[in-house]
């Protein structure tokens, strides 16, 4: 008797495990099931998709362009030989300061130009006082070791060493490309280069500031505008943050990206966000830059933060991937100036560290 029992009892829970088993399948096939997502989720799902199609496309396109249009800089290796002249013939590494020593020539900039730029001044200082129509040729032999960061919303963040002239898309490929949850804008930041820290003003320059390029990845991967397929240096810093957030630069103590997570947040909390104002900020001139729903068009809408501060004025409520900025008191003509540029457009180009 009791082993029948115990027989029973087995049967049993084989037969509880086999319901289960069945109800958690059906629950997975379910959670999986693309007719339970939403509109939206698939239409982001397809976009994203098609933006990371496009990167892949952009990164294995021929380096020829890129190499023909590459800019020497420090610690590249360049050949140089003179078809008349075999003397002339040299081999020479960069300083880090972008020159080189050539025979006769003396000392030579070379930094920031292509091969063909180099070849036609090398050909040109030549035939002014030593060879009649000099043949000159320059090859780069070795580039330099460039490391490019990035971060956010890509399979792969972390820092990358390159060599050669690369852009924005051939690093997003390399970076495996976007994820889902990645928001609609890149932030490309750039220190301050050696040329830069020498300028007048020393180090209180507005040049010792890095730079903030704005890109929009709908126009560049959905639209195909090359224009903002901008090359990358050395130091460069590429960040996609997650949808879902607002972005407060200038001015501010501690500019970025803050999530929304479904909270209402308005202009004065988004500058408790990013911890106050600097003290030369002008925060009665501060705008918002907004999607307009209409391409890449952009409303503008005006901020004046010590009156809200002060109650005197209405704290609006910001919308997802809304950008706020602060200027800097002494640099209005110059803002207007860019936002005349602009016209209604955040683009390539926008310079957030100048603002």
């Amino acid at each position: 008797m009791s082993s029948r029992i115990n027989i029973f009892f087995l049967l049993g829970v084989v037969c509880i495990a086999f319901t289960l088993s069945c109800a958690s399948e059906s629950s997975l096939r379910k959670e999986v099931d693309p007719s339970t997502l939403s509109a939206k989720e698939i239409e982001s799902s397809k976009q994203v998709k098609a933006m990371n199609e496009r990167i892949l496309a952009g990164s294995l396109t021929s380096g020829k362009e890129l190499y023909r249009d590459y800019k020497i800089g420090p610690e590249d290796l360049i050949e140089i030989s003179v078809f008349e002249e075999e003397k002339l013939n040299k081999t020479v590494r960069v300083s880090s300061q972008g020159n080189i020593s050539l025979p006769l020539l003396g000392i030579l900039r070379v930094k920031g130009l292509t091969a063909n730029e180099l070849e036609k001044e090398v050909r040109e200082l030549l035939a002014e006082k030593y060879l009649q129509n000099p043949h000159v040729g320059v090859f780069i032999k070795e580039y330099r070791s460039q490391r490019i960061s990035v971060m956010g919303a890509v399979e792969k963040p972390g820092p990358y060493d390159v060599t050669g002239q690369k852009t924005i898309l051939n690093i997003l490929g390399m970076a495996g490309g976007l994820k889902e949850d990645a928001g609609p804008l890149l932030f490309l930041i750039r220190p301050p280069q050696p040329e830069d820290e020498i300028s007048p003003g020393g180090k209180d320059s507005e040049a010792m500031k890095p730079n903030t390029f704005v890109i929009d990845l709908e126009e560049l991967l959905v639209k195909g505008d090359l224009t903002l397929n901008l090359p990358l240096i050395h130091g460069d810093v590429i960040n996609i943050p997650i949808s879902g957030k607002i972005f407060v630069g200038g001015e501010v103590k501690s500019p970025g990206g803050f999530a929304l997570k479904g909270k209402k947040v308005t202009v004065s909390q988004a500058i408790a966000m990013a911890q106050g104002l600097k003290p030369e900020a002008k925060g009665g001139e501060a705008k918002i830059f907004r999607y307009s729903g209409k391409g890449s068009e952009r409303e503008i809408l005006s901020a004046d933060v010590y009156a809200i501060q002060k109650g005197q004025s209405e704290d609006p409520a910001l919308k997802e991937n809304d950008i706020l900025i602060v200027p800097k008191s002494g640099t209005k003509a110059l803002f207007f100036g860019i936002l005349d540029t602009l016209k209604g457009v955040m683009g390539f180009g926008v310079s957030l560290g100048s603002l």
